[in-house]
């Protein structure tokens, strides 16, 4: 009997159908709250000067959004572009450690190293925290797929939610904006503290969190990065001590 080779290979439907999946785990409450957050950062763009196809394509390009944040404060300030693109990837130096430990989580035995290089660019608190709860039940040939489904919705749905905020940022309270804006360092404070699989990674946000407005009053220019540095060192101490006592 002649075949139909029409027909879609069952491999790409596989894929396909958990590519959607990852598409829906995007409109969550967490996307929600993400989304929110830009909406304070389309009316933080539109005072800095940018125009409706600049503040777009850094949503796209950038993404991580305290990366943005700290390019438009750059430019509001008059820095170089040097002094610039420097402090925006001093910024996302943090993503690091979430590429580091997501990709082995997404890694099949048949996935290409440029896959995986081209999601890393969906890499961000939000997306790392639900593919961190979700991938563990995903069988692992099929990580990738639900993964490009969940970065790449969130990625342009946020660029569509910029866009039309900010066109329509001058019939935006303010005080609204910025308690939209707010809603993103809560979110992930919660969430990172609630998807911790050790004792280590709560020890490390509660000293944080203490340290960060000691060290304001003190060092102000080094008070995030002196927080992340004494609680990260204190918390990772701990966890070695943890494993000692354990192998004892």
């Amino acid at each position: 009997m002649p075949t139909d080779d029409a027909s879609p290979d069952p491999d790409f439907s596989i894929r396909r159908l958990w590519y959607l999946r990852g598409v829906r785990a995007a409109f969550s409450v967490p996307g929600l709250i993400l989304a929110s957050a830009f909406i304070g950062f389309a009316g933080l763009a539109k005072e800095a000067g940018l125009t409706l196809v600049q503040t777009v394509f850094m949503v796209g390009m950038v993404w991580a959004l305290p990366a943005k944040v700290v390019l438009v404060g750059a430019i509001l300030s008059g820095t170089s572009l040097p002094a610039a693109a420097f402090a925006v990837a001093l910024s996302s130096i943090r993503l690091a450690p979430m590429v580091v430990a997501l990709v082995p989580e997404m890694r099949g035995p048949r996935t290409p190293r440029w896959v995986l290089y081209f999601l890393s660019h969906f890499v961000a608190v939000t997306s790392w925290v639900l593919a961190m709860e979700r991938l563990r039940g995903i069988p692992r040939d099929l990580r990738t797929s639900y993964y490009a489904g969940l970065g790449s919705t969130l990625v342009l749905v946020n660029m569509v939610v910029v866009g039309v905020v900010y066109v329509l940022a001058d019939s935006l309270p303010p005080v609204v904006s910025a308690a939209l804006f707010l809603l993103t360092p809560m979110y992930f404070l919660t969430s990172l503290w609630g998807s911790a699989r050790e004792r280590a990674g709560h020890i490390a946000m509660a000293i944080g969190l203490v340290l960060g407005p000691l060290l304001h009053l003190v060092v102000p220019g080094f008070d995030l990065l002196g927080a992340g540095l004494i609680g990260g060192g204190i918390a990772f101490a701990f966890h070695l001590l943890s494993r000692w006592r354990v192998k004892s």
